[in-house]
Formats: C-alpha cells, sequence, structure tokens
C-alpha cells in the first residue's frame, strides 16, 4: 500500500518491514535473461513463442534451479506457469520411468492447461506429462502411470485417489509445486493436501514452492507444513513484501449489492471478514441478508446492549465467528487476529476511515485483502480517496450467477469426494443401495430438486462455518526477501 509518510497505517507497514528484515539475509540469486538460458532452454521458449522472459520467470527460475524453496506472489497471466515448468524439465531425467516432478492445482481447467504448456515447452526431449483431475475416467490416467510419467499435474483430491489405489507413487519425487496455493485452499483442498503429504519421501527432502496472489494466514500456514525455510519474491514491486494489502472494488448495481455482496463472498470465500457499513440500518441489514444466506454471521453496533456486545466479541476472540457486520464507530478497539479480508459495503463518509478500516488486514507478516462494493456514483468517491492517499485500487469484474455456480459445484465435488474416501468398505457397500435411487432422482424433472437440496444443505453445512485453524507442525522461520539464512539440511522428512 503506497502511502505518505502521515497516514495512520504507514507506521504499521514500517514496524511490518522492521520484523521482516530482523533476521539476517544472504543475497538474493541474481535475475536471468532469455539470452542468459540454455540453448534448449531458448528452443523450448521459442516452441511457446516467448520474445523474453516475464518478471516472475526472470526471478524465480535460478532458485527453482538452485532447489531453494520458494515462495512467489503472482497474479494468473503473469507468467508464473513457465516460471516453474522449464527449470522443472531441466531437473527431471527422462529415462527414469517415475513421476519426478508434481503440480498440484485448484481447478480440472488450471491442471488441463498447466499440462499443456508442460507439453509445449517438453517437445521432444522425451519428458512425459499427465494431467489428473476428478470428473473423468481413470484408465487414460492410469495408463499415463503405467507409461511413467515424469511429471504429473493435477488435483489433490484425484492424485490422492490415486496414491490410494497405488497407482501412483511418489517415491522419486525431486519437486512439488503449489500453483495458486491461495485458491487450493479456497476450493477446500487441505485435507487432501495433508494426506498427499503423507506419501511424500521420508528419507530426503523435496523442493517446495508456492505460487499464489495473495498470502493470507491460511497460505502462510501451509507454507510452514510444505516448504523449508523459504525465500521470498513479490512482483507487484521491487519491495514486495507479505505484509502488503491489497485493494479490490467491484462497481455493483445500487439496487443489487447485498446479491452482489454474496457472490463475492462465495467466490473469495474469506477465512475470516469484518464488513464495514455506514449506518447502524445498514449493518443490520446486511448481518439479516448474510445469515438468511447461511453465512456465519453478526453484529456489532452502538444499540447493543454490553452483554450482547461481549458475547459477539467472545466469538469473535474465540475465532469462532467467521463475517463479522460492524460501524466505524463500534468496531474501534475490535483486534481480530489473522483477519484476512475487510469488505467495505459502501466508501466511508471520511477518507481517513478508509485506511483505518483496510488496516485491520494485512497484519503480522500476513498478506490482506480490502474489498469495496460500489455504484457508479460512488466510485467516484473512491477515486478521491485513492488518489489522496496514493494507494493502488484494482478493479475485478462482478462475478455472475453462472461463476458462483462453477465453482461451487467445484467445491462440492472436491468436499464429497473427500468424504467418500473417508468411507470404510462396509459404509462403501452400505451406500450402494442408493445409487439405484440417485439414478432415478437425476433423470427425473422431479428429482433434480431433491439432489440440488441435499448438495446445497451438505455445502452450507460444510463451508458457510469458520474454517479449522492451520497449527504448523514446526517453528518456522518467516520467508527470506531475496535470501535465507544459513545452508539447508539434508535428510529432513517432510511429513
Amino acid at each position: 500500500m503506497n502511502q505518505e509518510s502521515t497516514d495512520p497505517a504507514a507506521a504499521t507497514s514500517e514496524e511490518t518491514k522492521h520484523e521482516n528484515n530482523h533476521t539476517p539475509q544472504k543475497t538474493g540469486l541474481p535475475e536471468v535473461t532469455l539470452n542468459d538460458l540454455p540453448t534448449s532452454w531458448k528452443e523450448a521458449a521459442a516452441r511457446a513463442g516467448w520474445t523474453e522472459l516475464m518478471p516472475v520467470q526472470s526471478k524465480a527460475m535460478p532458485y527453482i534451479m538452485a532447489g531453494r524453496d520458494l515462495m512467489v506472489q503472482s497474479r494468473t497471466g503473469s507468467g508464473k506457469t513457465g516460471a516453474f515448468i522449464l527449470p522443472i524439465l531441466e531437473r527431471i531425467n527422462p529415462l527414469q520411468d517415475n513421476c519426478q516432478a508434481m503440480i498440484l492445482a485448484p481447478t480440472r481447467e488450471l491442471a488441463q492447461q498447466v499440462a499443456s504448456d508442460a507439453k509445449v515447452l517438453a517437445g521432444d526431449t522425451g519428458v512425459r506429462v499427465v494431467a489428473v483431475y476428478g470428473g473423468t475416467k481413470y484408465g487414460p490416467q492410469l495408463e499415463a502411470f503405467r507409461k511413467g510419467a515424469h511429471l504429473v499435474v493435477g488435483t489433490p483430491g484425484r492424485i490422492l485417489d490415486h496414491l490410494l489405489r497405488k497407482s501412483l507413487t511418489l517415491d522419486n519425487l525431486k519437486i512439488l509445486v503449489f500453483d495458486e496455493a491461495d485458491r487450493l485452499l479456497s476450493m477446500g483442498f487441505y485435507p487432501d493436501m495433508r494426506q498427499v503429504q503423507s506419501y511424500l519421501p521420508s528419507s530426503r527432502r523435496v523442493d517446495g514452492f508456492m505460487f499464489s496472489a495473495t498470502f493470507p494466514p491460511r497460505v502462510m500456514g501451509l507454507a510452514s507444513r510444505f516448504l523449508h525455510e523459504p525465500d521470498f519474491l513479490g512482483l507487484s514491486s521491487d519491495n514486495v513484501h507479505v505484509a502488503e494489502t491489497e485493494h479490490i472494488y467491484y462497481i455493483v448495481p445500487g439496487m443489487d449489492k447485498d446479491r452482489s455482496l454474496v457472490r463475492i463472498i462465495e467466490i473469495e470465500n474469506p477465512d475470516s471478514v469484518i464488513i464495514f457499513c455506514n449506518t447502524k440500518a445498514r449493518v443490520t441489514y446486511v448481518a439479516t441478508v448474510l445469515r438468511r444466506f447461511g453465512y456465519d454471521a453478526d453484529e456489532i453496533s452502538s444499540d447493543l446492549s454490553q452483554a450482547a456486545r461481549e458475547k459477539v466479541l467472545t466469538r469473535v476472540r474465540q475465532g469462532e465467528l467467521r463475517f463479522l457486520v460492524a460501524t466505524d464507530v463500534a468496531a474501534r478497539g475490535i483486534d481480530i487476529h489473522d483477519l484476512s479480508h475487510v469488505i467495505q459495503y459502501e466508501p466511508p463518509e471520511e477518507a481517513e476511515s478508509y485506511i483505518h478500516r483496510s488496516g485491520r488486514t494485512g497484519r503480522a507478516g500476513a498478506k490482506g485483502e480490502a474489498i469495496s462494493l460500489v455504484d457508479v456514483i460512488e466510485k467516484a468517491k473512491l477515486n478521491r480517496i485513492a488518489q489522496r492517499y496514493h494507494i493502488d485500487m484494482q478493479e475485478r469484474p462482478l462475478p455472475s450467477d453462472e461463476d458462483v455456480a462453477a465453482i461451487v459445484s467445484e467445491r462440492a465435488t472436491v468436499l464429497l469426494e473427500a468424504k467418500r474416501r473417508e468411507r470404510d468398505k462396509l459404509k462403501a457397500e452400505r451406500m450402494q443401495r442408493f445409487i439405484p435411487l440417485a439414478q432415478e432422482l437425476s433423470e427425473d424433472e422431479d428429482g433434480l430438486p431433491l439432489l440440488a437440496m441435499l448438495l446445497d444443505d451438505y455445502y452450507q453445512q460444510a463451508l458457510h462455518k469458520p474454517p479449522t485453524p492451520l497449527e504448523p507442525e514446526r517453528t518456522q522461520k518467516k520467508p527470506q526477501t531475496g535470501g535465507r539464512k544459513g545452508g539447508r539440511r539434508r535428510g529432513r522428512s517432510r511429513r
């Protein structure tokens, strides 16, 4: 967040920088250019139509080749896929018929795209690439494993299925990449990833690389479990550090702001949020709408009795409340640990309040998001706030009902597949009696709403509640910005 030194949030930013720089750091690895690459890499780049390396590629490739665990802040379209694919291809031995590198992706579409890009870059090198994901037959995936796929790209759920079937083994795995780590968690893949981790080699380290658009607390927790003393690279500026807050706005219809809020929440799937409104009446209305949609939401306003206020704050302090709706005055003195998002249902009356609101996220070494909902008229007010405090506001397209339906369907599938894997043989046998009924309902016009109702109820119970905290397995040092303290220790288990 770029602000003048007099801004209220500037002190917090400086304190975090001081914390991040407290540990002595080694010099980061130098960037590379296309001309610096080996001939085989240049040929691969030519096949992909590259004329030069993008910033994420220039900065990340040296770390991946050096085997230094890395966290990279990068957005879709930044060129991140090429940043890890080319070094991975270089480190794969095509003469060994086994899985040597694995990329975890949040959706089947991304898995397909990454695998497609990898095949183009691999060319005729002999490296075999396979994409594995749910919703498709196992046959072609099993055949790829039998032939000795070197690079496996897939969703954690389907990869776990293959590990449980023993059709895939990770005994020879060298590299593990988390592509769009924030979305992996948003989709509900964390339990699957923890199970996948138990199949990693126990006698040696596997190099880990994490790419994510944002680094909220849960992504940092994921890094502490899978990565070993990772370096950190930020690509939005020369001095990006994990504590930055990303400022986002959506232009929404003035008469449909409540529905727009729900769609944004469904897409973002935030861990914990404060939603700011300008009036007590609006606070009550928004909290009521969220509860009606099944969200765990409560409100704080000056109308609450002290006893009711303390009850809400107790839930906040214990991490049991996911959505808190409040006015600026009522929220004073409330500090939510690891707050991932701040949503401004409307721009504040006073410009300075924007800084106080957004400053509640992105603390203590975590990445946060400050989201504003504005109609066409309110957009002018938000522009004035951005100009006054030199804030880089990024517009995102308002998700449609179709966008929400697609991502909700994928999340529900992930959760249901995980639930099925937990079943023992007796329970799996017992559920067979309902397969004819499920088939009948799916083909019947009156039966479909019954199936939809069951799926909706399950989804609400599974996702619309506070997320389970990610407790790190071991003490994890903060990611090093451009370097690492000390050397690597070999022979450590990642389990």
